[in-house]
């Protein structure tokens, strides 16, 4: 694996009241081993899974393809800092990689067909034509299956089943199973599915209380939502 570990100098944050500083889950936790090719992220939205993807990939350097997400709107100051208070313990040779965010997934969709028109050959890495042409689904799975995870590297993916059917979920399942085979890539993966946290072999890290920490697939509180959802579904829209 590329990524073995990581720190957090939670004694040196510039405060204790902005995000992403003031989540209890980087404030309490000062050390994250890597145990599997294949790690996920689960816990509740606002638990940090996001920021600490992003602050892999900026500590790591790794592109963040579709662009990075700023809210300019409300402009954080320390909203992109967290990388500066974790340290790394990557493999000496710098890995390959790239920071996958869904929400972003159609700016990246559109610079490819930019792409495209100087090298048109480029489409048979995304299944032969324009992502953009596809369906959010299709367009995923085409992006999952080609040259991005041909490359050996670390990815690092942020709720890649947005856009995917329960079936295709499992298909995407399979294809990093495919992927992790030669033993050159390395996957951290924030998700709220189910079915991909049913990924054989895989480790689990736990956001929704601190510190962060190793879950077997049956304490996800996504597999206990969905058993109890599914056992009698009318009852969770009962006032």
């Amino acid at each position: 694996m590329y990524l073995k570990s990581l720190s957090i100098d939670s004694d040196r944050f510039p405060v204790s009241d902005r995000f992403p500083f003031n989540l209890p889950i980087f404030q309490h936790t000062s050390r994250v081993d890597f145990t599997s090719p294949v790690t996920f992220l689960t816990g509740e939205n606002g638990t940090g899974k996001s920021a600490f993807l992003d602050a892999i990939a900026r500590k790591g350097g790794f592109l963040p393809w579709g662009g990075s997400k700023i809210h300019r709107a409300h402009h954080n100051p320390y909203e992109t800092q967290l990388a500066n208070y974790m340290k790394l313990k990557l493999e000496p040779r710098h890995p390959y990689g790239f920071h996958f965010r869904a929400e972003a997934f159609f700016n990246f969709a559109s610079s490819l067909d930019d792409i495209l028109l100087d090298d048109p050959a480029r489409d048979r890495y995304y299944g032969g034509g324009s992502l953009n042409v596809l369906s959010h689904g299709e367009s995923f799975l085409a992006f999952f299956k080609g040259y991005s995870f041909q490359l050996n590297g670390l990815y690092l993916l942020d709720e890649p089943e947005a856009a995917l059917s329960p079936q295709n979920q499992v298909e995407f399942v399979r294809i990093i199973l495919d992927a992790v085979k030669n033993g050159s890539k390395q996957y951290i993966i924030a998700t709220h599915s189910p079915i991909i946290l049913g990924c054989p072999g895989s480790q689990i890290l736990a956001f929704d209380s601190p510190p962060i920490r190793t879950i077997d697939y049956r304490d996800t509180a996504s597999f206990a939502f969905y058993e109890n959802f599914l056992s009698n579904p009318s009852r969770f829209f009962e006032a």
